[in-house]
């Protein structure tokens, strides 16, 4: 029972025990000799041990009846972890309490913590907030990002002007994450794809790539306020498939023994690489696909070990897209239930259908995102054969209900044909998903009104609104103590979790 409390228990004397055995067994040093990054990593290191053991409990519940959220985001903005972990286990006193009688500056420790380089603004802070609350309410829910090596860029001011330098938040490591090197999964790229029938004579479509890379899994557990429930954050790096080639090092061409490590390791290296050059481009959709290939294969193994039917993923496993940098997710399904899984089109695209919902972030029409349909179909020959196939039934359905309106067609279509053609990745989001909504009451009603119109009166049903609200807990709570405590004199701390 000892050795379960110091891992377990809240109170300041057993905090400050397991804080001490962490500095030693996790960081191997001495009081006299530990840095200010050590304490702090022995502190961290205390709080996670008693998430993880929320999250263990909780899983054991969860995953023999699977039915979790999947929450699909190029950016997570989540901020520093350890005071708001404090906050949510109800232990931010007894921490600082320990901490001070140990003759440390609590702050100072808190101040060692890098800020996390997964996001870059409201659309990052929208996904991580939404975490958060669905921790907080028992809700079931895997996120799944990137794991950038470097985040957007740090500011620095050198002689009165303002340099943008590189952001490496994982130069310390980072005491949060799990790494998990078994969850791995194999992402393609280029290539051609080749037509055939199978046994059934069904005409069928076989992609032979000219690139693979591997994206392993990094596990960040998200603590729910006064809960033990969490959300867990599964983030993707990008590995070479085989990371070193012996016979060309051996002939003493180095670098070339080690070039597909470095190629591949460039996908998660850099939140948002720049796309003005052409491999700018590129990088950004390989990327973006490298996301949610993870991801969906992720998914549908978990569906089949623990569901066994991927026809019953509908109302179990909402998949989320947060903005239209993860909707490649849709052709993807679509390519993993045909092509892989042997599934018919119209299976597997109403499965698609009812199981993807589509967060719309911005009313101008030049900010939609959009990708050159040659570029998506030197990277992802087979996706763009499939965005190509949903595009001519759904315009068909369109036909039927507008005959002979032109216009119409060419705006909902997902090929943008006004000049150079692209893929219109919005459109494709609505195409494929069953709810569609914007973040905040006037957004939604513009967004029916003006850039999503022609969606809206094709399916009024499929729109709504989900405001994106702020945590009292993270901007309040952990950024201004003070003011937290006045409202807890005036209203006590339920306010924490019902701001109304």
């Amino acid at each position: 029972m000892e050795a379960e409390d110091s891992h377990t228990g809240l109170t300041a004397e057993i905090l400050k025990r397991s804080f001490l055995e962490n500095l030693v067994y996790v960081r191997g040093k001495h009081p006299r000799s530990a840095t200010r990054h050590d304490y702090y990593t022995a502190l961290a290191h205390t709080v996670r041990d008693r998430i993880l053991q929320r999250w263990v409990s909780s899983a054991q519940d969860i995953l023999p009846n699977l039915s979790a959220v999947v929450y699909l985001s190029a950016e997570y903005l989540p901020g520093p972890q350890l005071v708001n972990n404090l906050v949510n286990l109800g232990i931010l006193d007894q921490a600082r309490k320990m901490i001070e009688e140990l003759g440390l500056d609590f702050q100072q420790l808190v101040d060692q913590e890098q800020e996390p380089g997964l996001g870059n603004g409201g659309l990052g802070r929208l996904a991580a907030c939404y975490l958060d609350s669905m921790a907080t309410q028992g809700i079931p829910v895997i996120g799944h990002g990137i794991r950038y090596e470097f985040g957007m860029f740090e500011q620095q001011v050198r002689d009165g002007w303002q340099v943008e330098v590189a952001d490496p938040w994982l130069q310390k490591g980072n005491p949060w994450e799990l790494s998990r090197p078994n969850i791995s999964y194999q992402v393609q790229f280029g290539g051609h794809t080749e037509q055939y029938q199978d046994e059934a004579g069904r005409l069928r479509s076989r992609w032979h790539s000219d690139q693979v890379v591997k994206g392993v899994a990094y596990d960040q557990l998200l603590m729910g306020y006064q809960a033990n429930s969490t959300a867990l954050l599964r983030l993707w790096k990008s590995e070479a498939v085989a990371d070193f080639d012996f016979q060309i090092y051996s002939a003493g061409d180095y670098y070339r023994a080690v070039e597909a490590k470095v190629i591949s390791e460039n996908l998660s290296k850099v939140l948002y690489p720049n796309d003005e050059p052409e491999q700018g481009k590129k990088l950004r959709l390989q990327q973006q696909y490298f996301l949610v290939c993870c991801a969906i294969q992720n998914t549908l193994h978990l569906v089949h070990e623990l569901i066994g039917d991927f026809r019953k993923m509908p109302g179990r496993i909402p998949i989320q897209l947060n903005d239209t940098h993860p909707s490649l997710a849709i052709p993807e399904l679509m390519r993993l239930l045909v092509d892989e899984h042997g599934m018919g089109w119209d299976e597997a695209w109403d499965i698609t259908k009812k199981v993807f919902s589509y967060t719309n972030h911005t009313l101008l029409p030049e900010a939609l995102e959009k990708w050159p349909v040659d570029l998506i179909g030197a990277v992802l020959p087979r996706h763009l054969e499939i965005i190509y196939e949903i595009n001519r039934l759904f315009l068909d359905q369109v036909r039927l209900r507008y005959p002979r309106d032109e216009d119409r067609l060419a705006r909902l279509s997902l090929i943008d044909e006004t000049g150079s053609r692209y893929v219109r990745m919005a459109n494709l989001s609505c195409v494929g998903s069953h709810h569609v909504n914007g973040v905040a009451g006037l957004h939604t009603e513009l967004m029916k009104q003006d850039v999503f119109r022609d969606f809206y009166q094709l399916d009024p049903e499929a729109f709504s609104n989900k405001t994106n609200g702020v945590t009292p807990r993270r901007f309040i709570a952990v950024d201004n103590p003070g003011l937290a405590a006045l409202i807890d004199t005036q209203l006590g701390q339920g306010w924490l979790k019902d701001l109304d």
